[in-house]
């Protein structure tokens, strides 16, 4: 079982359009709404492959009353905890060549007791997963230390810990040793304070990572390809696309698949 971790999930609101004009109004050929985050997009691939998973999210108000609704019918266990702000409601404009044009909402800001409640939440599900993947952005009012404290809480748990996030909330996660981070290109790069031009640039950073103390890093590399270096080694591979028709969710999707097929290289 996969225990995801969203600490500011969203509905994902996608309108298809025959063009974007600005200042004019629109009218949308197609539309859907869909759970949204990070942590619920991997939830949503660990089901789609036929495997259980359980979604731990804050959630609030009738949006988020929805995103639970919607979860269990992708079949995913939602483990909503609930909040006084309400769900943020994230938009997606799609032109007829695939352009895409995001509007994320802020979400809503977490009261310091509400942030130990999905602490909690965490903990009590814990005990039945063979990995909790911790994954996106923290919402208002949760300190860079938030993912850190639940990685440290994990491990004396004795749960193994994957973390998809960037910036402070990462550099702050290492010093609890993540089990496995999961940066695309521009996050590793972020995390090592410098560019990376080639597939060896990303190797060294993703080492450097481990020196900091990540376990391993599995570094979506986009076209380029994904690489994954832990104890054993370093493993890099590439998958043609023919016809690429959006990378959203790609990412989430090769964590998903990481963790379900054991969480380690060959």
């Amino acid at each position: 079982m996969i225990l995801t971790v969203t600490p500011n999930p969203s509905l994902d609101r996608t309108y298809e359009l025959p063009g974007l004009v600005r200042g004019t109004v629109l009218r949308a050929t197609a539309d859907r709404v869909d759970p949204g985050g990070k942590g619920i997009n991997v939830s949503r691939a660990v089901a789609a492959a036929g495997h259980r998973t359980v979604a731990v999210a804050p959630m609030g108000g009738p949006e988020g009353a929805l995103l639970a609704r919607l979860l269990g019918e992708h079949g995913i266990e939602a483990a909503g905890v609930p909040v006084t702000g309400s769900t943020r409601i994230n938009v997606t404009l799609v032109e007829p060549d695939a352009t895409l044009t995001k509007i994320n909402a802020a979400g809503p800001e977490l009261s310091a007791a509400e942030a130990e409640d999905v602490l909690e939440a965490v903990r009590t599900r814990s005990a039945a997963a063979d990995w909790i993947a911790c994954c996106g952005s923290l919402p208002r009012g949760l300190p860079p230390r938030w993912y850190a404290e639940l990685v440290a809480r994990s491990h004396r748990a004795g749960a193994r810990i994957a973390l998809d996030t960037s910036g402070a909330a990462l550099t702050a996660a290492l010093r609890e040793g993540p089990d496995v981070i999961k940066p695309n290109a521009q996050e590793l790069a972020e995390a090592v304070g410098r560019p990376l031009a080639t597939v060896g640039d990303a190797l060294k950073a993703a080492e450097e990572l481990r020196e900091r103390g990540a376990g391993a890093v599995l570094a979506s590399l986009g076209a380029d390809g994904q690489l994954l270096v832990e104890a054993s080694g370093a493993y890099f591979a590439t998958a043609r696309v023919a016809t690429v028709r959006s990378n959203v969710g790609a990412g989430d999707a090769s964590l998903a698949g990481f963790l379900t097929a054991g969480g380690q290289g060959p």
